[in-house]
């Protein structure tokens, strides 16, 4: 449990500082100077940061900073990610240097970066595992790619169907069944098939642990076949050159972010038209729990599963609710439109309102997320 949180909070930490570095690396290109940019969250442990005469100065503890000519480069005592003060809810006062002094595209430019970062330390965590082998379907491997560990794995579960009743989940390794190795899902297809109405034997790995699972095989009325209910593939680790490590990186990013805004999109709609919700949401309970569950299948998994997270932070991040960065580009939207700023009060209110708002759906989230974990 201890070794879980602790990696929990080590990659919330750093999609969090890799979000808020994109923001601060693009203010600075448009010559904002950011009263502080902080490593962890305050109480401020220490910091630097040049004065007016150009000098690098200390400062540590909470202490007021008067004589900064320049961002303070702080580390704080809680160590969960960053975040950097742009100053972008208050009044610009006739400051050139001002967050609200630049152009509605340089403000849209800085309020994107922190989304662009997470997509871009996805690419670099999925390229980086393409480096040294990274876990991939087999289907559309390159011919350059060494493939090594393969194995047959189970992607789907259908409700109501043998693999349900008996436990089958997503992520399963089929070892062998009754004692019968396979490497070719086809083949493991066809063996189902030809012991239609008997019981089988599947030996399973699932997160470093082994179990035999015994179900019966039935006659399938989606496939006509014999079968219990789950889809499989065939996996294994994928490794490439650096340089078509770093290409099939970035490919394998851009698949994934369109991939989770589509399922965000079947989301939403699902929610308006009422059919309800389609996938399963966690919140952080059930985030930190399967990231103890992925910890356990090795660093390779967790580097998968970090971008994999870094991509859904951007996505979700972007979504066009107040108090996320995607509700104050949509104001920043108005604003062009309609050639004058919201005014500041009104903008305040509706951020802080779909804060709260945001607040309880993840308290809602995050009770279900208990219960079912205490289940």
């Amino acid at each position: 449990m201890l070794l879980t949180i602790i990696v929990f909070l080590i990659i919330l930490s750093i999609m969090v500082l890799a979000h808020e570095l994109g923001h601060f690396l693009v203010a600075k290109k448009f010559g904002l100077i950011p009263r502080e940019f902080g490593i962890g969250f305050r109480p401020r442990a220490y910091g630097v940061y040049k004065n007016w005469q150009g000098k690098w100065k200390t400062v540590k503890g909470s202490k007021e900073v008067k004589d900064a000519a320049d961002t303070i480069y702080s580390v704080n005592w809680i160590p969960l990610g960053g975040f950097v003060e742009l100053g972008e809810d208050e009044a610009a006062a006739g400051d050139p240097n001002h967050f609200n002094s630049k152009p509605v595209w340089k403000r849209f430019s800085i309020i994107s970066a922190g989304v662009i970062m997470n997509v871009i330390l996805a690419a670099i965590l999925i390229s980086f595992g393409f480096m040294i082998g990274l876990p991939q379907v087999l289907d559309d491997v390159r011919p350059e790619a060494l493939v090594s560990g393969q194995k047959i794995q189970i992607v789907e579960v259908q409700p109501e169907t043998p693999a349900q009743t008996a436990g089958f989940k997503i992520g399963d390794t089929i070892a062998n069944i009754d004692g019968r190795e396979f490497t070719d899902y086809k083949k493991l297809q066809n063996y189902t098939d030809e012991k239609t109405g008997q019981e089988l034997n599947y030996k399973i790995k699932r997160a470093g642990e082994e179990m035999n699972i015994k179900v019966v095989s039935e006659l399938r009325a989606d496939t006509g076949r014999g079968g219990i209910g789950i889809a499989i593939v065939e996996t294994g680790l994928v490794k490439y050159p650096w340089y078509l490590a770093v290409w099939e990186g970035i490919k394998t990013t851009l698949f994934l972010t369109w991939a989770i805004i589509v399922a965000f999109y079947n989301l939403v709609k699902g929610l308006i038209v009422g059919t309800g919700i389609s996938a399963q949401v966690a919140g952080p309970i059930g985030i930190a729990a399967m990231t103890g569950e992925v910890t356990k299948m090795g660093f390779v998994y967790l580097l998968q599963f970090t971008a994999l997270l870094s991509v859904n932070l951007a996505v979700i991040n972007f979504l066009p609710i107040p108090a996320l960065d995607g509700g104050r580009a949509l104001f920043l939207i108005i604003e062009k439109i309609k050639g004058s700023p919201v005014k500041k009060e009104t903008e305040a209110f509706i951020h802080n309102l779909g804060f709260t708002l945001l607040m309880v759906f993840v308290l809602f989230v995050t009770f279900k997320d208990v219960v079912r974990f205490w289940k």
